[in-house]
């Protein structure tokens, strides 16, 4: 204390000698600096990681590699909603939902959606200041998920919050994304009207800003989503107004290069006008118009070779639309139609015969995968289920038609559940069905239900024996993919239950993975 007081009624001595003289100074100057140190260091590998997180999430995207993509999307997300960053947060979040829902899982989907928006709400409140630019993506992806599911009323919740988002920001990217995914949705759900509306606003967008292309590719993104409708009238009707608006496009464009080279032509009479004094200017003048002219005939000859090339392709492409959708019809046509016609000829021949029983089958396959193949669009109506009664009643029928000592097995939980029951049960049949013929003799064979999430339920058929073999595997479920003795099964039971299946708003598959025998998994979305 006397040093101190010393120090300070005394003459100001250097700083350098101060902290000679106090080493407990120097000794906390040294540990606030070492400490100032280590939390930049600490700030800097927290931001570079997050950031690395992203980068490798992008790489894994680009290579296909979905689940490690969205593993690093998720450590991303949680790294930087630990710092605050909010901006780069929600779209690390966005793209994990996208992921999850990209393989069917909704509910964790919606969990790191709903996890953002609190997280979002949580920064608004804090900063009073609101983000619409940010909620719009969240709103966007929720959407994506209920048109995959087909809910057209939730789906139509989430276009309005993001069009109520939308206009809060002010932000034209936003908007024509909107009009976009208005379009879609529309046309999704059967709503022309609506859709060719947020199809014209897009295009008029576009039109304002001469952005021609944009509106090119607008339309040919119209087209290409009515053709993987089926919709031919769609698809007619849209072609007709892509071809009209081309060709109005070309003549404004035209008319615009015309204008461009008439103000020249005016800009080059008022040059000569100006330095008329010149006889030598004046010529010089009348010969680069005389250029100019030649330039400009020029360019509107090679204008109307390439307009008059561009409209005789796109009737020629028109016309093989038009044929390839003749030829279709009349493909549908015939497969529906060969039952009756064999009918005749088969009568012919003993009913007993096992060739003419495989051939009627056969021909009722036929019939049956063309009917499907047509009204793939109708889904199923469901009514509620009991699981557990309802798969231990298919674990019974099958087990009349084993070989000696094969167990059967059913594991169902308890629950009710809506399902397709009739198409349920022949696609669960002729698979339990499969495994009693192909399981041998003190074998294995379980049915499995498992729910994976509110709007998934899994049905899933095990038997031991031999594996598929991993080349055939693909083919199961393609119908006439190889020639066959339709007395020992035509190898379309497959197919019809895959497509039973997608009518069920589900899907079949094989596990490839499992090698103790065969498993197949029903997956369904009700």
């Amino acid at each position: 204390m006397g040093l101190y007081l010393t120090i300070v009624a005394g003459p100001k001595l250097p700083t350098q000698f101060f902290c000679q003289t106090n080493p407990l100074l120097l000794f906390m100057k040294r540990i606030i600096t070492l400490l100032i140190i280590a939390l930049l260091a600490t700030t800097a590998f927290a931001q570079s990681q997050a950031q690395s997180y992203v980068s490798q999430a992008d790489q894994a995207l680009a290579a296909n590699e979905y689940p490690k993509a969205r593993y690093l999307y998720l450590q991303a997300y949680k790294s930087f909603a630990k710092e605050g960053k909010v901006d780069q947060a929600i779209p690390a979040a966005v793209n994990v939902a996208s992921l999850y829902h990209r393989e069917n899982y909704y509910k964790e989907a919606f969990d790191i959606l709903n996890s953002a928006d609190a997280l979002l709400t949580s920064i608004e409140d804090e900063s009073s200041k609101k983000m619409p630019a940010l909620h719009y993506p969240l709103a966007r992806e929720r959407q994506k998920i209920y048109l995959k599911l087909r809910k057209s009323d939730k789906a139509g919740e989430q276009l309005a919050r993001m069009k109520s988002w939308a206009d809060q920001a002010a932000d034209s990217t936003l908007t024509i994304d909107l009009l976009s995914a208005s379009a879609q949705q529309y046309y999704m759900f059967g709503q022309t009207e609506k859709g060719d509306a947020a199809v014209n606003s897009l295009i008029a967008l576009y039109e304002n800003r001469s952005d021609y292309d944009k509106a090119d590719q607008c339309y040919k993104d119209l087209i290409d989503i009515a053709s993987r409708s089926g919709n031919a009238r769609l698809i007619s009707r849209t072609y007709e107004k892509y071809l009209a608006w081309s060709d109005s496009v070309a003549l404004v464009k035209a008319d615009a290069r015309v204008a461009s080279l008439q103000q020249q032509l005016d800009q080059a009479n008022s040059d000569i006008a100006d330095r008329d004094s010149s006889l030598t200017a004046k010529t010089a003048l009348i010969i680069g118009l005389c250029v100019l002219a030649a330039i400009l005939a020029a360019v509107l000859v090679i204008g109307a070779i390439i307009l008059l090339r561009y409209i005789a392709l796109s009737r020629r492409q028109k016309k093989q639309i038009d044929t390839a959708r003749a030829h279709n019809e009349l493909k549908t046509k015939f497969i529906s139609n060969i039952s009756a016609q064999m009918e005749p000829t088969l009568n012919t021949l003993p009913a007993d015969m096992p060739a003419v029983k495989a051939l009627r089958g056969f021909t009722g396959h036929i019939q049956e995968l063309s009917d499907l193949e047509a009204s793939l669009s109708d889904i199923y109506p469901t009514e509620s289920v009991d699981i557990t009664k309802y798969c231990q009643s298919l674990g019974d029928d099958v087990k009349t038609k084993v070989k000696p000592d094969v167990k059967v097995i059913v594991d169902a939980p308890k629950m009710n559940a809506p399902l397709s029951e009739e198409p349920l049960t022949r696609v669960l049949n002729h698979l339990l069905n499969n495994a009693a013929i192909h399981t041998p003799a003190g074998g294995k064979i379980s049915l499995e239900a498992k729910k994976r999430g509110p709007h998934n339920i899994q049905f899933i058929i095990t038997n031991s024996g031999e594996s598929i073999d991993p080349e055939k595997q693909a083919e199961l479920f393609k119908p006439f993919t190889t020639v066959r003795d339709l007395t020992k099964g035509d190898g379309l039971g497959l197919p019809i239950c895959a497509l039973l299946t997608t009518k069920m708003n589900g899907n079949l598959r094989i596990d490839e993975t499992y090698t103790n025998g065969t498993r197949f998994i029903v997956e369904l979305h009700p």
